[in-house]
């Protein structure tokens, strides 16, 4: 049995892994999708003062609450860089690292570094909601849709949880110092179908941190696989 902690990226919510939670479960795995400060049942706290340090604190906490050991911490878009942060807390409980279509940085860089077109996110919200909140991404005409999903029930579910992302956890550098991380396996999901103009992904290197050759698997949908090919993201997580 293994323990999947399924962390969901920016403007979403622990409801995004809904449709994949039974097929790990069914399959015998302990499953955890917590919503982060900010969203689902926690967006009360959403504030100015909440960041990726918040959302890594959420994380670790959650480990130590549940004493949780071997943890498969699995993190999509935004949450590559909560995964990262928070398995540099606790390396000795992670089993491995799973980046789905995810940032993926290194020590000291934040969401601008990885992924350039965030800086636009942060000057519109500067220039509104008060300058620390970013609303979600509208959607976009077929087969863009919103966040990859374009199916209009799946639309109107997914839009219904989505909130606003502070700006502090795009500016919040990732600590990724603790020697005994570099051990800790990595594997990249790359959803490989529409990719909207501006977005980019960077290489994967040919040698894990842990000198094991990369791990990459792809799938052809769009960013919120999700919601999109359930099935398809639970067999390539029961593969791992």
């Amino acid at each position: 049995m293994s323990t999947f902690l399924l962390v969901h990226g920016a403007w979403h919510s622990g409801r995004c892994w809904e449709r994949v939670v039974p097929l790990l479960e069914s399959a015998g795995h302990r499953v955890y999708t917590p919503s982060l400060t900010g969203y689902g049942d926690k967006a009360h706290l959403l504030g100015p003062a909440v960041g990726l340090d918040t959302h890594v604190e959420d994380v670790v906490k959650l480990v130590h609450e549940e004493d949780l050991t071997d943890v498969v911490l699995v993190g999509h878009s935004y949450a590559g860089l909560v995964i990262s942060s928070a398995a540099n807390e606790i390396p000795e409980r992670i089993a491995q690292l799973v980046y789905l279509d995810a940032m993926v940085p290194e020590h000291g860089e934040t969401a601008v570094d990885v992924q350039p077109i965030t800086r636009h996110l942060i000057d519109r919200a500067e220039r509104s909601g008060g300058g620390w909140r970013v609303p979600p991404l509208p959607e976009m005409p077929a087969p863009y849709g919103l966040f990859g999903v374009t199916d209009p029930v799946d639309v109107a579910w997914l839009r219904a949880m989505l909130s606003d992302h502070p700006v502090r956890c795009l500016r919040q550098p990732v600590r990724m110092d603790n020697p005994a991380m570099r051990s800790v396996p990595r594997a990249h999901i790359h959803c490989v179908g529409v990719q909207p103009e501006g977005i980019t992904r960077r290489p994967v290197p040919a040698t894990q941190p842990n000198g094991s050759p990369a791990r990459v698997w792809e799938l052809p949908t769009g960013h919120d696989c999700m919601v999109t090919m359930p099935v398809e993201l639970s067999e390539l997580l029961l593969r791992l």
